[in-house]
């Protein structure tokens, strides 16, 4: 029997019921993505932000950053500058802004035009010669 009074003895927690869950989520599995509910598949995916024009737009101001080597690439954890990919989404953005007007709101409006007012000014700073 484990002495209370000792501090440094770990006391260690058993779940019981955990083999029960996991048999539930593999017959839940085997029935197909259709078949969970709701809150348990978000579960499974991981968080992810309300769909926006808003997310968007900054995934693709990102994306324009690190192309333009402000930002480090994901994938090496280095800045690598990629000029033509760096102009095309600047230009995807552009071309989102125009299909979207009149159906923005003010702020999607803002969000808009500040960044690409950034990434062109990052773009003539970084493509410009020294």
């Amino acid at each position: 029997m484990a002495d209370d009074s000792n501090p440094a003895e770990k006391k260690i927690f058993v779940d019981e019921d955990w083999k029960s869950r996991v048999d539930a989520e593999r017959e839940a599995a085997r029935q197909g993505p259709s078949s969970q509910p709701e809150a348990a598949q978000q579960e499974s995916e991981g968080a992810l932000p309300e769909p926006s024009l808003t997310f968007l737009v900054s995934g693709l101001y990102l994306q324009g950053m690190v192309a333009l080597g402000l930002l480090p690439d994901p994938a090496s954890d280095q800045p690598e500058k990629n000029i033509p990919l760096a102009r095309h989404t600047i230009d995807m953005l552009d071309m989102l802004r125009q299909k979207t007007e009149g159906n923005r709101t003010p702020e999607e409006t803002r969000e808009f035009d500040t960044i690409l007012h950034e990434l062109r000014m990052a773009f003539i700073a970084v493509d410009s010669p020294s």
